[in-house]
């Protein structure tokens, strides 16, 4: 994971943790909590991949386990982000940028419904029943609802950092080599304008009386050249010996 990716996406997943369980957890809303961290993963997954999302999934939801107040077994949200990430960064397309905002809805949709089937299979499975007591279909819903709420707020706003942050990579890049083309011209700054030796016209230079004289062009003196081997090459063919 690049390094640019990986200052982006801590900050915002730190930041998405605290709103989450200092503000959203304490709505006391019915049925499931918001996911921000859900929506945050969701929007990055979007713009890096599926390799980007799966890696940044599983580390929101190891950070989400190991946050207090955890009550659930560690490590079963860092499972279930990181096949959301994963999957969502499936949808990613070969430009890299959504022609219209109906598939990253879609994609919301699919993850808050996809998050709680999980996380509520993983809980079965290492002995967590708390979805069973709530009702699995009220949290489905609910997480659909809170989730496409708060989408609109968050997941344009999280895929445009992304991006930005991939275009100045790219454009570092691109300075990069464009100063390493730089430096190879400068190396022959003898065939560079102002020093007198140039291919094309030759440039003007003040003689002894005052007259300009013009400076031999280089290309003349090439073709000179080529023309003497030409013509010896061509005296050797035919079998003639010059002295």
């Amino acid at each position: 994971m690049r390094i640019n990716r990986i200052l982006l996406a801590t900050p915002l997943v730190v930041v998405a943790l605290i709103v989450q369980v200092s503000i959203l957890a304490r709505l006391q809303l019915p049925g499931a909590v918001p996911d921000l961290m859900l929506l945050v993963v969701v929007g990055l997954s979007l713009v890096y991949g599926h390799v980007g999302g799966a890696l940044t999934g599983f580390g929101a939801g190891l950070l989400a386990d190991l946050a207090p107040p955890s009550d659930h077994a560690i490590g079963s949200y860092a499972l279930v982000l990181c096949v959301i990430g994963y999957a969502a960064g499936l949808t990613r397309p070969e430009s890299g940028r959504h022609r219209s905002a109906t598939i990253p809805l879609v994609v919301v949709v699919g993850a808050a419904v996809g998050s709680t089937l999980l996380y509520a299979a993983v809980g079965s499975l290492v002995g967590d029943t708390a979805a069973r007591h709530v009702g699995i279909g009220g949290l489905v819903l609910s997480a659909t609802v809170y989730d496409l709420l708060l989408a609109p707020f968050t997941v344009p706003l999280v895929m445009a950092l992304a991006r930005r942050t991939e275009n100045d990579a790219l454009t570092d890049g691109v300075g990069s080599q464009g100063g390493a083309a730089g430096t190879r011209e400068s190396g022959y700054g003898w065939l560079s304008p102002g020093t007198g030796l140039q291919s094309g016209r030759g440039l003007l230079k003040p003689g002894r009386v005052g007259r300009p004289t013009r400076v031999p062009r280089i290309g003349s003196q090439r073709g000179g050249l080529l023309t003497r081997s030409a013509r010896s090459k061509a005296t050797r063919i035919k079998g003639v010996k010059r002295l």
